[in-house]
Protein backbone atom coordinates (compact mmCIF):
# COMPACT_ATOMS: atom_id res chain seq x y z
CA UNK A 1 0.00 0.00 0.00
CA UNK A 2 3.20 2.59 1.13
CA UNK A 3 4.38 1.60 -1.94
CA UNK A 4 1.80 2.42 -4.40
CA UNK A 5 1.02 5.30 -2.83
CA UNK A 6 4.73 6.60 -3.20
CA UNK A 7 4.35 5.92 -6.92
CA UNK A 8 1.00 8.09 -7.06
CA UNK A 9 3.09 10.68 -5.30
CA UNK A 10 6.23 10.46 -7.81
CA UNK A 11 3.68 10.95 -10.88
CA UNK A 12 1.80 13.60 -9.50
CA UNK A 13 5.12 15.81 -9.11
CA UNK A 14 6.26 15.01 -12.20
CA UNK A 15 2.83 15.60 -13.86
CA UNK A 16 3.06 19.10 -12.09
CA UNK A 17 6.79 19.89 -12.55
CA UNK A 18 6.35 18.69 -16.47
CA UNK A 19 2.80 21.39 -16.67
CA UNK A 20 4.64 24.13 -15.13
CA UNK A 21 7.36 23.90 -17.77
CA UNK A 22 4.60 24.01 -20.09
CA UNK A 23 3.11 27.04 -18.78
CA UNK A 24 3.76 30.35 -20.69
CA UNK A 25 5.72 33.10 -18.56
CA UNK A 26 3.64 36.09 -18.61
CA UNK A 27 4.30 39.37 -20.54
CA UNK A 28 5.62 40.82 -17.77
CA UNK A 29 8.23 38.32 -16.59
CA UNK A 30 8.92 37.71 -20.25
CA UNK A 31 9.62 41.66 -20.75
CA UNK A 32 11.82 41.33 -17.50
CA UNK A 33 14.23 38.23 -19.00
CA UNK A 34 14.36 40.85 -22.06
CA UNK A 35 15.35 43.87 -20.14
CA UNK A 36 18.17 42.21 -18.10
CA UNK A 37 19.62 40.61 -21.36
CA UNK A 38 19.50 43.05 -23.36
CA UNK A 39 20.98 45.73 -21.05
CA UNK A 40 24.41 43.22 -20.86
CA UNK A 41 25.26 44.57 -24.13
CA UNK A 42 25.68 48.39 -23.01
CA UNK A 43 28.52 46.85 -20.93
CA UNK A 44 27.65 49.27 -18.06
CA UNK A 45 24.48 49.75 -15.53
CA UNK A 46 21.27 50.15 -17.49
CA UNK A 47 18.48 51.56 -15.42
CA UNK A 48 15.00 50.95 -16.44
CA UNK A 49 11.11 51.95 -15.12
CA UNK A 50 7.98 51.36 -17.29
CA UNK A 51 5.05 52.29 -16.58
CA UNK A 52 1.82 51.32 -18.78
CA UNK A 53 -0.96 53.71 -17.74
CA UNK A 54 -4.04 51.74 -18.69
CA UNK A 55 -3.13 48.96 -16.53
CA UNK A 56 -0.62 51.01 -13.76
CA UNK A 57 1.57 47.99 -14.14
CA UNK A 58 5.08 49.02 -13.67
CA UNK A 59 8.16 46.85 -14.37
CA UNK A 60 11.58 47.80 -13.39
CA UNK A 61 15.64 47.61 -13.65
CA UNK A 62 17.45 48.99 -11.12
CA UNK A 63 14.96 51.30 -10.93
CA UNK A 64 16.01 52.76 -7.48
CA UNK A 65 19.39 53.29 -8.40
CA UNK A 66 21.50 56.89 -8.83
CA UNK A 67 22.36 57.51 -12.49
CA UNK A 68 23.67 60.99 -14.09
CA UNK A 69 20.99 62.38 -15.38
CA UNK A 70 22.73 64.52 -18.18
CA UNK A 71 20.35 66.96 -19.92
CA UNK A 72 17.30 64.81 -19.13
CA UNK A 73 17.66 67.51 -15.87
CA UNK A 74 16.09 69.99 -18.59
CA UNK A 75 12.42 68.28 -17.90
CA UNK A 76 12.36 69.11 -14.50
CA UNK A 77 13.56 72.76 -15.49
CA UNK A 78 11.02 73.36 -17.85
CA UNK A 79 8.36 72.34 -14.81
CA UNK A 80 9.81 75.02 -12.99
CA UNK A 81 9.35 77.52 -15.58
CA UNK A 82 6.47 77.09 -16.70
CA UNK A 83 4.93 76.69 -13.21
CA UNK A 84 6.06 80.47 -12.70
CA UNK A 85 4.39 80.90 -16.10
CA UNK A 86 1.28 79.57 -14.54
CA UNK A 87 1.25 81.77 -11.40
CA UNK A 88 2.25 84.95 -12.99
CA UNK A 89 5.96 84.74 -12.09
CA UNK A 90 6.90 84.77 -15.51
CA UNK A 91 5.30 85.60 -18.74
CA UNK A 92 6.36 83.50 -22.77
CA UNK A 93 6.22 86.34 -24.09
CA UNK A 94 8.90 88.18 -21.91
CA UNK A 95 12.44 89.31 -23.15
CA UNK A 96 15.11 88.13 -21.87
CA UNK A 97 18.70 89.50 -22.25
CA UNK A 98 21.93 87.52 -22.50
CA UNK A 99 25.22 88.81 -22.54
CA UNK A 100 28.10 87.89 -24.68
CA UNK A 101 29.02 86.46 -21.13
CA UNK A 102 26.19 84.35 -20.51
CA UNK A 103 27.28 81.82 -23.93
CA UNK A 104 30.45 79.65 -22.64
CA UNK A 105 32.18 78.45 -25.31
CA UNK A 106 32.50 74.78 -24.29
CA UNK A 107 29.11 73.94 -24.12
CA UNK A 108 26.58 72.62 -26.61
CA UNK A 109 24.92 75.60 -27.92
CA UNK A 110 22.69 75.28 -31.56
CA UNK A 111 21.02 78.95 -29.82
CA UNK A 112 24.45 80.66 -29.24
CA UNK A 113 25.75 79.27 -32.47
CA UNK A 114 23.02 80.98 -34.02
CA UNK A 115 23.29 84.49 -32.68
CA UNK A 116 27.14 83.98 -33.29
CA UNK A 117 27.55 84.75 -29.89
CA UNK A 118 26.61 88.16 -29.54
CA UNK A 119 23.97 89.47 -27.16
CA UNK A 120 20.50 89.34 -27.19
CA UNK A 121 17.04 89.41 -25.91
CA UNK A 122 14.82 86.15 -27.07
CA UNK A 123 11.74 85.90 -25.71
CA UNK A 124 11.21 83.20 -22.45
CA UNK A 125 9.27 80.66 -24.92
CA UNK A 126 12.63 80.66 -27.39
CA UNK A 127 14.66 79.96 -24.82
CA UNK A 128 12.60 77.22 -23.31
CA UNK A 129 11.82 75.62 -26.86
CA UNK A 130 15.68 75.30 -27.78
CA UNK A 131 16.35 74.30 -24.48
CA UNK A 132 14.35 71.41 -24.50
CA UNK A 133 13.57 70.27 -28.46
CA UNK A 134 17.06 70.76 -28.79
CA UNK A 135 18.66 70.43 -25.97
CA UNK A 136 20.56 73.67 -25.87
CA UNK A 137 23.26 73.92 -23.07
CA UNK A 138 23.50 77.58 -23.39
CA UNK A 139 19.38 78.25 -23.18
CA UNK A 140 19.83 75.59 -20.26
CA UNK A 141 21.80 77.74 -17.91
CA UNK A 142 20.32 80.86 -18.57
CA UNK A 143 16.83 79.87 -17.96
CA UNK A 144 18.41 78.46 -14.20
CA UNK A 145 19.54 82.32 -13.53
CA UNK A 146 15.74 82.49 -14.77
CA UNK A 147 14.28 80.31 -12.20
CA UNK A 148 16.60 81.61 -9.15
CA UNK A 149 19.26 78.48 -9.50
CA UNK A 150 19.47 75.00 -9.34
CA UNK A 151 18.39 74.59 -5.52
CA UNK A 152 15.43 76.33 -6.21
CA UNK A 153 14.84 73.74 -8.91
CA UNK A 154 15.71 71.19 -7.16
CA UNK A 155 13.36 72.11 -3.93
CA UNK A 156 10.26 72.36 -6.89
CA UNK A 157 10.66 69.19 -7.69
CA UNK A 158 11.24 68.06 -3.82
CA UNK A 159 8.29 69.72 -2.72
CA UNK A 160 5.95 67.43 -5.66
CA UNK A 161 7.29 64.65 -3.75
CA UNK A 162 9.74 63.39 -6.15
CA UNK A 163 12.70 63.09 -4.03
CA UNK A 164 14.76 60.44 -5.20
CA UNK A 165 16.65 63.36 -7.67
CA UNK A 166 19.26 65.89 -7.46
CA UNK A 167 19.71 69.17 -9.40
CA UNK A 168 22.89 71.06 -8.60
CA UNK A 169 24.72 71.85 -11.13
CA UNK A 170 24.51 73.83 -13.87
CA UNK A 171 25.55 72.78 -17.48
CA UNK A 172 28.50 74.70 -17.79
CA UNK A 173 29.49 73.30 -14.11
CA UNK A 174 29.33 69.76 -15.46
CA UNK A 175 31.69 70.85 -18.29
CA UNK A 176 34.57 71.68 -16.25
CA UNK A 177 35.37 68.32 -14.26
CA UNK A 178 34.06 65.04 -14.88
CA UNK A 179 32.35 63.92 -11.20
CA UNK A 180 30.54 66.84 -11.43
CA UNK A 181 27.38 65.14 -13.75
CA UNK A 182 27.23 62.65 -10.81
CA UNK A 183 25.94 65.20 -8.38
CA UNK A 184 23.16 65.56 -11.25
CA UNK A 185 21.37 62.36 -10.48
CA UNK A 186 17.88 60.53 -10.39
CA UNK A 187 17.14 57.32 -9.92
CA UNK A 188 14.67 55.77 -13.52
CA UNK A 189 11.84 55.12 -11.19
CA UNK A 190 11.69 58.62 -10.06
CA UNK A 191 11.89 60.41 -13.68
CA UNK A 192 8.92 57.77 -14.47
CA UNK A 193 7.04 59.16 -11.65
CA UNK A 194 7.92 62.95 -12.44
CA UNK A 195 6.58 61.97 -15.88
CA UNK A 196 3.32 60.32 -14.68
CA UNK A 197 2.62 63.78 -12.59
CA UNK A 198 2.99 65.69 -15.97
CA UNK A 199 1.26 63.75 -17.97
CA UNK A 200 -1.67 63.42 -15.58
CA UNK A 201 -1.84 66.86 -15.00
CA UNK A 202 -0.84 67.72 -11.48
CA UNK A 203 1.96 70.18 -12.15
CA UNK A 204 1.05 72.61 -14.79
CA UNK A 205 -1.83 74.24 -16.11
CA UNK A 206 -3.43 72.28 -19.47
CA UNK A 207 -2.10 74.82 -21.97
CA UNK A 208 1.39 74.22 -20.14
CA UNK A 209 1.16 70.91 -19.69
CA UNK A 210 0.22 70.55 -23.78
CA UNK A 211 3.30 73.06 -24.55
CA UNK A 212 6.03 71.24 -23.06
CA UNK A 213 4.27 68.48 -24.31
CA UNK A 214 4.76 69.17 -28.20
CA UNK A 215 7.85 70.88 -26.88
CA UNK A 216 9.35 66.92 -26.31
CA UNK A 217 7.65 65.22 -29.11
CA UNK A 218 9.53 67.74 -31.34
CA UNK A 219 12.92 66.85 -29.68
CA UNK A 220 15.63 66.46 -32.34
CA UNK A 221 18.13 64.54 -30.26
CA UNK A 222 18.53 60.60 -30.11
CA UNK A 223 16.22 59.60 -32.71
CA UNK A 224 18.48 56.34 -32.68
CA UNK A 225 17.00 56.07 -28.79
CA UNK A 226 13.41 55.40 -27.45
CA UNK A 227 12.23 56.73 -31.00
CA UNK A 228 14.57 53.76 -32.75
CA UNK A 229 13.28 51.05 -33.35
CA UNK A 230 9.42 52.24 -32.70
CA UNK A 231 6.86 52.60 -35.73
CA UNK A 232 7.52 55.90 -37.81
CA UNK A 233 4.59 57.30 -37.01
CA UNK A 234 4.63 56.89 -33.05
CA UNK A 235 3.77 59.36 -30.85
CA UNK A 236 7.27 59.97 -28.64
CA UNK A 237 7.41 62.77 -25.99
CA UNK A 238 10.92 62.65 -24.66
CA UNK A 239 14.08 64.46 -23.23
CA UNK A 240 17.30 62.73 -23.65
CA UNK A 241 21.03 63.48 -22.07
CA UNK A 242 24.32 62.46 -22.53
CA UNK A 243 27.97 62.88 -21.32
CA UNK A 244 31.07 62.96 -22.69
CA UNK A 245 33.75 60.03 -23.45
CA UNK A 246 36.57 59.30 -20.81
CA UNK A 247 40.56 58.71 -21.92
CA UNK A 248 38.96 55.53 -20.56
CA UNK A 249 36.45 54.52 -22.93
CA UNK A 250 33.65 54.86 -20.31
CA UNK A 251 30.95 56.86 -21.26
CA UNK A 252 28.98 58.39 -18.11
CA UNK A 253 25.50 58.74 -19.40
CA UNK A 254 23.36 57.89 -22.21
CA UNK A 255 19.78 58.61 -21.62
CA UNK A 256 16.12 59.02 -22.75
CA UNK A 257 12.82 59.36 -20.86
CA UNK A 258 9.57 59.86 -22.44
CA UNK A 259 6.16 59.08 -22.91
CA UNK A 260 5.22 57.04 -25.43
CA UNK A 261 1.62 56.95 -27.49
CA UNK A 262 0.92 53.35 -28.13
CA UNK A 263 -1.86 52.06 -30.85
CA UNK A 264 -4.73 51.82 -29.23
CA UNK A 265 -4.09 55.87 -27.64
CA UNK A 266 -2.95 54.61 -24.08
CA UNK A 267 0.68 55.64 -23.15
CA UNK A 268 3.62 54.14 -22.15
CA UNK A 269 5.67 56.20 -19.74
CA UNK A 270 9.43 54.77 -20.34
CA UNK A 271 12.84 55.83 -18.62
CA UNK A 272 16.10 54.51 -20.11
CA UNK A 273 19.29 55.31 -18.31
CA UNK A 274 22.41 53.52 -19.36
CA UNK A 275 25.80 54.79 -17.04
CA UNK A 276 29.84 54.32 -16.88
CA UNK A 277 29.07 51.86 -20.11
CA UNK A 278 31.95 50.83 -22.44
CA UNK A 279 30.00 50.09 -25.40
CA UNK A 280 30.35 52.55 -28.12
CA UNK A 281 27.26 54.94 -28.72
CA UNK A 282 25.28 53.47 -31.60
CA UNK A 283 25.38 50.03 -29.35
CA UNK A 284 24.06 52.15 -26.04
CA UNK A 285 21.73 53.87 -28.27
CA UNK A 286 20.30 50.64 -29.65
CA UNK A 287 19.84 49.03 -25.99
CA UNK A 288 17.78 52.04 -25.68
CA UNK A 289 15.75 51.38 -28.50
CA UNK A 290 15.66 47.23 -28.15
CA UNK A 291 13.91 48.24 -24.60
CA UNK A 292 11.63 50.72 -26.12
CA UNK A 293 10.47 48.27 -28.55
CA UNK A 294 10.34 45.10 -26.34
CA UNK A 295 8.07 47.56 -23.66
CA UNK A 296 5.54 48.73 -26.92
CA UNK A 297 5.25 45.39 -28.13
Amino acid sequence: MKKNLLIIFIGLLSFHTSFSQRQPKSAASSLQDSLETIAKDARGTVGVSILYKASGRRISLHGKEHFPMQSVYKFPLALKILHDVDNGKLSLDQKIHIDQKDWPLKIYSPLRDSLKGQAANLSLRTLLQYTVSKSDNGGCDVLFKVAGGTRVVNDFIHHLGINDIAIVATEAEMAKAWNVQYGNWCTPDAMTALLERFMDGEILKPASTKLLMQFMINTTTGPGRLKGMLPSTTKVAHKTGSSDTNDKGITAATNDAGIITLPDGNHLLITVFVKDAAADESTRERVIARIAAAAYK
